[in-house]
C-alpha cells in the first residue's frame, strides 16, 4: 500500500471553556452549527441579525476523533490538510499544537507522522476569535484604515473597523446589501492522507500557443517524492500519449513535457460556440505500473484584453480564439453569508441562470471570497467568462511584512488552485481602492486620504502599491502566464499620474457608473455615461411578496419599518427607490404592490443601461450589471435574489443581452431612432417594421424596410423626427412597435417604445386571458389582453422561470410562454429556510400576487424549451401548478 485517505467528517463543536459538546458538520460555520442544534433562531428572520452578533466574541473549538489502522504507520508521510479555516486557528492532534492559521484563503498541510498513534488520536481545532484578536492591531496602528462597508457599530465595536486585518471574507463584516456575520470554522474538507511513494501533488496545462490548426501546451506536473524516485512520467490526452524519464530527489519538484494536438477542440464563450473541454491525465509509472495519477479537465482557447489606442482613448475588449467578445454579464457575490450552506445545486442554478440570460461573462467581485471548484467547474461547462478579483475591495490595508508575506502566499495558492480553468478570463487586484484613494488627484476619490496626515498617506500608498502593483503582478505572470492583470477595477491604466484614476467617464479603462443611484442623477443619463466597459452599475428593488414573508410579517409591510430597514443595507436606500418611483412610475396601491412596483423600476433602468452600452459596440465593449445574487433575502441590487427566484431584472436582461437587439432612443425628444446591435459572426439580413399603435391595437401607422446588419455591429436602421411620427396623437395614449423579421418572416426581435412616463400613460384595467396552446397536450400556453397590459406577471407555486415574464402585451396579439421548473428544491441555506414554518406565523406560498386581482389558471403547461429553444440542465420542462396573471394595472390606486 502506497497511498491512504480518510475524510474528517465527524466532528462536534463547543464555546471555549464551556462543557458540553455538540454534533458539527464539516465544513461548515459556528453560526449553522449553532442554527442546527437550535441554540439561535434563524439568523435571517426579522432582526434576528442584531440579536447574534455575540458569536463572534467567543472562542470556538472543533474536535474530532478518528481510529486509525496500523496501515498508517508503514506510510513515510502522512499528512492532516485543511483546505479552509476561517481564521486564526490553532490546531492540535492528541494534545500537541501542530498548525497555527492566520489565512481564510488558504490551504493548510502539516505533517503529522510523528503525532498519530494506532487506535484513537483527538483532532482539536481553536478558533481565536477574530474581534478579539484584530482589536489591538488597531490600537497598536494608531490611526483608522478606511473601511466604510464594515458594520462595526452593527456588531457592537463603534468606529473601530477591523476587517482590514484579517485575511477573512469581507463581506462577512457586513456590506450595502449583506448582513454582519462574522463566521468562524473549519469551512472547507478536512482529510488525513498518508503515503509511501512518490506522489502528483499539482498538474497544470500550461496553454503556449492556441491556434484552430493546433495547440501547443506545456503539462507541468509537481511531484512530492519522500525519497529518490526514477521511473517514467506519462502523460494522455485525445488519444494521444506523452512521455518521459524523470528521476526524483526527496522533496517537491516539478517535471514538464511539452504537447501539441492538433486540430483541437476549443473553447468558447455561451453565443459564440461549443465550450469544448478536454481531460489530461498524467502518471507517475514504475516498471510499467503507475504509483500515482492526477486528472484535469480545462479547455484550449486563447483569451486577451485589448487595449488599443484610438482617437477616443485605448479599447478595452476580450478577444477569445481571435474573436472580439462584447461581454454581457453581470458582477457575482457569494451565494450565502454562510459560504458552506451552497450547494453544487445553488451553483448551478445560478450558472444555468445567467446562461438563460444570455450572459457570457461573471465577475466575482473581490469583498466575497475565492468561489469554490464547483463555480468555476459549471463555468467552464456551461461556456461562461470569469473576471476574477482578488479579495480586496473598498479599503486600505496594513503594509507590514507579515501581513504582506500572508497576501504573497495567498495569491500563489489561488491563482494556482484556479490556472486550469479556462473561464479565467483576467485577474484582477481590487474594487474600487483605485479611485477611492485617487492618489494622483487632490479632493477626488472618497475623501480618504484628505483626511490623514502626509506620512499616514504615503505608508498607506507604499502598502498599495506593494500588494497591487506588485505582489499580485508577479504571482499571476509567475503562476498563469499569458493572463492579464487588471490592477483596480474601474481604473483608466497604470500610469502613476492623474490619468490613472478613473474617477469621471473617460475614453479608457473600466468604468463604474453609480451615478444613478448613489449620485441620485436620472436614469436617462445612461444614454451618455458610456465607457469602454462598464463593469458596474445599478438599481435596487425588493424581492418578491414569497421571499420577503420568509423574514416578515403582515405587521412589517411598511417601507420604513424596522425589520424592512434591517433588510435594507444601503443606508437610504428604500427612500431611494421611492423618490426613483415617484418620478417614473404611478403610485402603488399599497406596500405589497411597491414590492412588485420596485422591480418594474430596477428592470427599466437596468434595460436603459444594457441596451445604450450595446448601442455603442465597439467603442463600448462589456456591460456587467450588479448585481446577480444575493447572500441573504434583502432590497438589493440583484436580478436574482436569496431563493434564486428571478425579479423583473432577470427577465429583462435576458431580452437584452439576446444576440440579435432592437433598442429605440428619442434623441432629446426630438429624433426617434432605432438601433439595431447583432453580436453574430455573419451578417444579418431581414426585414424592420415600425408600427404605431394606440391602446386598444389600431394601428395608427406603419414603416416597413429591409435591414442588412453587418456581423457583430450596432446601426440606426429607422430614424423619424418625433413630431412627424405623432403627429394627432397624444404621446400618453399611444405605443411604438419595432419589429426585425427574418427573411422567413419568423420574429427575431421586438421592441415597444413609449413617449411618456409610464406614470402619464392613460392605461385602462385589462382583461387577460389564459389559454391551452392546441395540440401542445397542456405543454404551452398563451396570453392575451383586451387593452394595452404593462408589465404582465406570471407565477406558479413551483420554483422556476417562465420563457417570458414582465412583459408588455397589445390587445390583439398573443404570447406564447412556456414555464421551465428549477432542477432542485429551492435555492437558500438553513439560514433561511424553513422560516415561516418556525415563527413567521405566515404563508410563503406561491400567492405573490394574492390580493392584487390575480387570475388563478388551472390547467395551464409548459413545452420542452424557453423561448430562445434552449434547455439548461437546472431548468425542466412542467406544469406551472396555481398560474397567476396579472399585470401593472392590478398593483395601482
Amino acid at each position: 500500500m502506497t497511498h491512504k485517505q480518510l475524510a474528517l467528517t465527524d466532528w462536534e463543536f463547543r464555546a471555549c471553556g464551556e462543557d458540553k459538546w455538540f454534533p458539527a458538520i464539516v465544513p461548515g460555520t459556528v453560526h449553522t452549527d449553532l442554527l442546527r442544534n437550535g441554540l439561535i433562531p434563524q439568523p435571517f428572520y426579522g432582526k434576528n441579525e442584531h440579536e447574534l452578533q455575540w458569536i463572534d466574541k467567543k472562542d470556538w473549538e472543533y474536535r474530532a476523533v478518528l481510529q486509525l489502522d496500523e496501515d498508517w504507520q508503514s506510510l513515510t508521510v502522512t499528512e492532516l490538510n485543511f483546505a479552509g479555516l476561517d481564521t486564526y486557528a490553532d490546531v492540535y492532534v492528541n494534545n500537541v499544537h501542530a498548525l497555527s492559521a492566520d489565512n481564510m484563503f488558504l490551504a493548510w498541510t502539516v505533517d503529522v507522522k510523528g503525532l498519530l498513534r494506532t487506535g484513537e488520536n483527538e483532532i482539536l481545532v481553536k478558533f481565536r476569535s477574530v474581534v478579539k484578536e484584530d482589536l489591538p492591531k488597531l490600537e497598536r496602528l494608531g490611526y483608522d484604515l478606511p473601511a466604510p462597508n464594515d458594520q462595526s457599530e452593527l456588531g457592537g465595536l463603534q468606529e473601530q473597523r477591523i476587517s482590514v486585518f484579517a485575511r477573512k471574507a469581507p463581506y462577512h463584516y457586513g456590506w450595502d446589501w449583506g448582513p454582519r456575520f462574522l463566521t468562524s470554522g473549519i469551512w472547507r474538507e478536512a482529510v488525513l492522507t498518508g503515503r509511501g511513494a512518490a506522489a502528483i501533488a499539482d498538474l497544470y496545462i500550461r496553454q503556449d500557443v492556441i491556434k484552430q490548426e493546433e495547440a501547443r501546451l506545456t503539462a507541468i506536473v509537481e511531484v512530492d517524492a519522500p525519497e529518490a524516485w526514477e521511473g517514467t512520467l506519462r502523460l494522455t490526452a485525445e488519444g494521444q500519449e506523452w512521455t518521459r524519464a524523470v528521476s526524483l530527489v526527496a522533496g517537491t519538484q516539478t517535471a514538464e513535457l511539452e504537447l501539441v494536438i492538433n486540430q483541437p477542440r476549443l473553447w468558447w464563450c455561451n453565443g459564440l460556440g461549443a465550450p469544448e473541454l478536454t481531460s489530461f491525465r498524467a502518471e507517475l509509472l514504475e516498471n510499467g505500473a503507475a504509483v500515482s495519477g492526477a486528472e484535469v479537465k480545462t479547455g484550449l482557447r486563447e483569451i486577451k484584453l485589448i487595449r488599443k489606442p484610438d482617437a477616443k482613448g485605448a479599447s478595452f475588449r476580450f478577444e477569445l480564439n481571435g474573436v472580439p467578445v462584447f461581454a454581457k454579464g453581470a458582477n457575482h457575490i457569494p451565494n450565502d453569508s454562510f459560504i458552506t450552506e451552497v450547494t453544487e445545486e445553488r451553483y448551478r442554478h445560478e450558472i444555468a441562470s445567467a446562461v438563460e440570460s444570455n450572459m457570457n461573462m461573471l465577475r466575482v467581485w473581490g469583498g466575497g471570497f475565492y468561489e469554490e471548484e464547483a463555480f468555476y467547474r459549471l463555468c467552464d461547462e456551461y461556456g461562461l467568462l470569469v473576471w476574477q478579483d482578488f479579495m480586496f475591495a473598498c479599503s486600505m490595508y496594513p503594509g507590514d511584512e507579515a501581513f504582506l508575506e500572508n497576501v504573497r502566499k495567498e495569491a500563489a495558492y489561488n491563482v494556482r488552485r484556479l490556472r486550469n480553468h479556462p473561464c479565467i478570463a483576467l485577474w484582477c487586484g481590487n474594487n474600487e481602492i483605485d479611485s477611492a484613494w485617487a492618489q494622483f488627484e487632490e479632493n477626488k476619490g472618497w475623501g480618504w486620504k484628505e483626511k490623514l496626515s502626509a506620512e499616514i498617506r504615503e505608508t498607506l500608498w507604499t502598502a498599495y502599491e506593494d500588494i497591487f502593483h506588485r505582489i499580485l503582478p508577479e504571482a499571476v505572470a509567475a503562476h498563469h502566464p499569458g493572463i492579464v492583470y487588471w490592477p483596480s477595477s474601474p481604473l483608466r491604466e497604470l500610469t502613476n499620474d492623474i490619468d490613472q484614476h478613473s474617477v469621471r467617464i473617460a475614453g479608457d479603462g473600466d468604468i463604474h457608473y453609480w451615478g444613478v443611484w448613489h449620485g441620485i442623477e436620472p436614469f436617462e443619463n445612461y444614454n451618455v455615461k458610456v465607457g469602454r466597459f462598464m463593469s458596474e452599475y445599478g438599481f435596487q428593488s425588493f424581492p418578491e411578496l414569497k421571499s420577503v414573508l420568509t423574514y416578515a410579517v403582515e405587521a412589517d409591510m411598511e417601507l420604513e419599518s424596522e425589520v424592512m430597514l434591517a433588510h435594507q443595507k444601503n443606508g437610504r436606500g428604500n427612500q431611494i427607490i421611492k423618490e426613483y418611483m415617484d418620478i417614473y412610475l404611478p403610485e402603488p396601491k399599497d406596500f405589497r404592490s411597491f414590492l412588485y412596483m420596485s422591480q418594474i423600476l430596477q428592470a427599466e433602468a437596468m434595460r436603459m443601461a444594457i441596451e445604450s452600452h450595446r448601442r455603442n459596440k465597439p467603442y463600448c465593449m462589456g456591460t456587467l450589471y450588479w448585481q446577480m445574487n444575493d447572500c441573504w433575502p434583502v432590497a438589493s441590487w440583484a436580478g436574482m435574489d436569496y431563493y434564486g427566484r428571478w425579479k423583473a431584472l432577470q427577465y429583462t436582461a435576458r431580452r437584452s443581452f439576446k444576440d440579435v437587439l432592437l433598442s429605440v432612443e428619442a434623441m432629446d425628444g426630438e429624433k426617434l431612432q432605432v438601433h439595431a446591435v447583432s453580436d453574430l459572426r455573419e451578417v444579418l439580413a431581414g426585414e424592420l417594421v415600425v408600427r404605431l399603435h394606440n391602446f386598444s391595437g389600431a394601428v395608427l401607422k406603419e414603416w416597413k424596410q429591409p435591414v442588412q446588419l453587418a456581423a457583430d455591429s450596432s446601426a440606426v436602421v429607422f430614424a423619424v423626427p418625433v413630431a412627424e411620427l405623432l403627429a394627432g396623437c397624444a404621446a400618453e395614449q399611444v405605443v411604438l412597435v419595432a419589429a426585425l423579421e427574418a427573411a422567413d418572416g419568423s420574429l427575431l426581435e421586438r421592441k415597444e417604445h413609449y413617449f411618456a412616463a409610464a406614470k402619464e400613460l392613460k392605461l385602462e384595467q385589462p382583461a387577460l386571458t389564459v389559454a391551452e396552446v392546441p395540440g401542445s397536450g397542456g405543454v404551452s400556453f398563451t396570453v392575451s389582453s383586451d387593452v394595452l397590459a404593462r408589465g404582465v406577471y406570471l407565477t406558479a407555486e413551483q420554483e422556476g422561470i417562465f420563457s417570458d415574464n414582465f412583459f408588455d402585451l397589445l390587445p390583439g396579439e398573443a404570447k406564447t410562454v412556456q414555464f421551465l421548473q428549477h432542477g432542485g428544491a429551492a435555492a437558500g441555506g438553513a439560514a433561511g429556510a424553513g422560516v415561516t414554518a418556525t415563527g413567521a406565523g405566515v404563508s410563503a406560498g406561491a400567492g405573490a400576487v394574492a390580493g392584487v386581482g390575480a387570475r388563478t389558471v388551472a390547467g395551464a403547461g409548459t413545452s420542452a424549451g424557453t423561448s430562445a429553444g434552449v434547455s439548461t440542465a437546472d431548468f425542466t420542462p412542467a406544469v406551472p401548478q396555481g398560474l397567476e396573471v396579472c399585470s401593472m394595472a392590478d398593483y395601482l390606486k
